[in-house]
């Protein structure tokens, strides 16, 4: 067993004894070329931890046109990226990545390339600040939470590495074991994704056509539903519903509701992290059987799911939709019925075109069939066994790839800290 020392950084630990400890900046510079000039078109972006292409630039583009390049970093092959930003909220980004192209990267990000005469791999520093990342090392530079860090911060904090036979050892190794918890990853997100895909058509199929597959049938009228049972009712929403407007002016509700992944979940109105106001006055005052829609930013997000069913009273942003029943009805049908239109993408056609919001007097004019409420009540318990079920399923599969990123993360940090040894060949 190797003889260990102490790193003096606190989320390293303990090093083997014969291993560098040395700050950022005696291996590595801050990298600040623009550019000006426009020639490099090769836009660069930052996602899930690593460097990709976004598009190339071409002279009739609007970021052409509007000079964005210019201002964009040019980046080279074995550069370390660092998305530095938001440090005060975003504790789920990854935040560290390496470039393996000639481009240019948007210059709100950190960029630093090893010096000359360094004796470290790009690539082992990649890993090693993934590592930091995974620590949320980050977040604490420069004392407490930091909503920002910038290079003359960064240069200041400790590195440490092996020579470079051992460095290319452990970067090997991480390679081929990252590419195949990768694999697996990309797998059962797949088939997450198709799991996704039928509880949709599930519901949509429900819905839309009933539980009886030999009713009679009609043209519903609507182009997204096509034909729906002949004896089901078809009325604009506003015949079903009203708007909700009950502003919390004295502020007396306090139970922060929030549309998250097409559920209404509870928040800490008392949390310091995230974006919330300084006072909840505005907000919505929300019953139970509310149906929330995030009529907001249709034009740029179209990835969203913007329903969801209130269970419980609560307030809730302002800037949502509530609808409130005004007849004798499940909401929970109309509730499967709008995420059905939802993901049909039915929301971003309405209006003139794309449009960035809708108001309820908008939105309410949205055609809707209506089952007698027999029926209602039938496709809704139908629907929520149904979707119980593919959402265990789901969530088994959602914690399979949280146990593959956690095993990830861990492996990482054991051999880039020296905990563990690359094995002889």
């Amino acid at each position: 067993m190797r003889e260990m020392k102490d790193s003096g950084v606190e989320w390293v630990g303990q090093i083997p004894k014969l291993w560098a400890i040395k700050p950022i900046r005696a291996d590595f510079q801050e990298v600040t070329e623009k550019n000006k000039n426009g020639l490099v078109q090769n836009a660069l972006k930052f996602t899930y931890g690593t460097i990709v292409q976004k598009q190339n630039f071409d002279a009739d583009s609007d970021d052409y046109v509007a000079g964005t390049i210019l201002g964009y970093t040019i980046v080279s092959p074995g550069d370390i990226v660092l998305n530095g930003l938001n440090l005060n909220y975003d504790f789920v980004s990854q935040r560290i990545g390496i470039v393996k192209e000639i481009g240019i990267i948007t210059s709100a990000y950190l960029v630093f390339r090893k010096k000359l005469n360094s004796e470290i791999l790009p690539e082992f520093i990649n890993y090693l600040l993934k590592a930091y990342d995974n620590c949320k090392a980050f977040h604490n530079i420069g004392g407490g939470v930091r909503k920002i860090i910038n290079f003359s911060e960064l240069k200041k904090q400790y590195i440490v590495y092996p020579d470079l036979k051992s460095q290319r050892q452990i970067v090997e190794l991480l390679d081929a074991k990252c590419a195949e918890i990768d694999a697996l990853t990309a797998d059962i997100q797949a088939q997450i994704d198709t799991l996704e895909q039928y509880k949709r058509s599930v519901i949509t199929e429900a819905v839309t056509k009933g539980l009886d597959p030999d009713a009679e049938m009609r043209d519903s009228g609507i182009d997204f539903i096509g034909d729906v049972p002949a004896h089901w009712a078809i009325h604009r929403l506003y015949y079903y519903f009203g708007e909700r407007r009950n502003q919390n002016i004295q502020g007396l509700e306090t139970n922060l509701l929030s549309l998250s992944y097409g559920k209404i979940i509870r928040k800490d109105i008392d949390s310091k992290e995230g974006l919330l106001p300084e006072s909840f006055n505005t907000y919505n005052i929300i019953e139970a059987g509310d149906i929330i829609i995030r009529p907001t930013d249709l034009q740029n997000d179209k990835r969203s799911l913007r329903t969801g069913l209130a269970k419980e009273r609560g307030i809730i942003t302002s800037a949502y939709i509530a609808l409130r029943p005004i007849k004798p009805i499940n909401t929970t049908y109309f509730h499967y019925l709008l995420h059905a239109f939802d993901v049909m993408k039915v929301f971003y056609n309405m209006g003139n075109g794309v449009r960035q919001g809708l108001n309820f007097s908008e939105f309410s004019r949205l055609m809707v069939v209506e089952p007698p409420k027999e029926e209602q009540n039938a496709i809704v318990e139908t629907l929520d066994k149904k979707c119980a079920e593919i959402d265990t399923t789901i969530a088994d599969k959602r914690q399979q790839l949280q146990t593959l990123a956690d095993y990830k993360k861990s492996l990482i940090f054991e051999y880039v800290t020296g905990k563990k040894k690359v094995p002889a060949s």
